[in-house]
């Protein structure tokens, strides 16, 4: 029997999954789902990846899987947009040596009925490692946004700083977001938080700049514009910077806000 005909297909009752599309899963090559690619990041050295994700309205769904070990002081930035499909997950697990550190950035952005997720898994092995990642998501109609971000913390990870921040803005009744933080932490010298929030556009702060002569559709798209840039501020690279900011913005054309 081939190794590919021995995997189990994920379901929406494996906790890692439990926002997934159930349709693609169902439907899915195990072989695909379980695939991971794999990245080494050399003592002292930074690897950045920068990805906007916007299959075609006819793709069923996407998954991609990677994995990174970051050696001794080095650096890995991930900063990543979900744009399209119908369903689209991007799962990321890091590992951290000593004075290692993981910066991400996601958006998801989206109508209809899609699924957009984004799961990462932060392994603090070494003391003196820090981590960071902001999620920002906009969802209209009846589409949803997920993230599921777990950081470990070994025994002798002493010294760890890591952070997660998760904040969505629900444009419409129908749409909605998910999010699950966990901590797993074995060592007792860190620093370890995250936050979330999910709710509608300030309407206020649209108010405000509207009697000071902004219009309000642009009022609501400048608020807008700056949710979803917490996630690239930590991009030093301002030309992929503006790049990525101007396509996700292109993205809220069809919605009304």
């Amino acid at each position: 029997m081939s190794e590919a005909a021995t995997l189990e297909r994920p379901t929406n009752k494996d906790e890692a999954w439990r926002y997934a599309d159930s349709d693609f899963l169902a439907a899915s090559d195990p072989a695909h789902l379980a695939h991971w690619a794999t990245h080494e990041v050399p003592a002292g050295e930074t690897l950045r990846h920068c990805a906007f994700h916007d299959a075609g309205a006819d793709c069923p769904g996407n998954v991609e899987r990677v994995r990174v070990h970051v050696g001794k002081g080095a650096r890995y930035e991930a900063f990543h947009v979900i744009a399209g499909g119908k369903y689209q997950r991007i799962e990321i697990e890091v590992t951290l040596e000593e004075g290692a550190h993981f910066e991400f950035g996601g958006v998801t952005v989206g109508g209809g009925e899609k699924v957009q997720e984004f799961v990462t898994r932060t392994i603090h092995a070494d003391p003196h490692a820090t981590s960071n990642q902001t999620v920002r998501s906009v969802q209209w109609g009846k589409a949803t946004g997920n993230f599921l971000g777990r950081i470990e913390v070994a025994r002798d990870a002493q010294k760890t700083d890591a952070a997660q921040s998760f904040r969505a803005i629900l444009l419409e009744k129908g749409a909605s977001a998910n999010t699950k933080p966990e901590l797993e932490i074995f060592a007792d010298d860190v620093q370890c938080a995250h936050g979330a929030a999910i709710g509608e556009l300030d309407q206020n702060a649209a108010y405000y700049m509207a009697a000071r002569g902004i219009p309000p559709h642009l009022a609501r798209k400048l608020l807008v514009q700056a949710f979803i840039g917490d996630a690239f501020v930590e991009l030093d690279d301002p030309d992929t910077r503006e790049r990525m900011l101007e396509r996700t913005l292109e993205q809220l054309e069809e919605a009304t806000i």
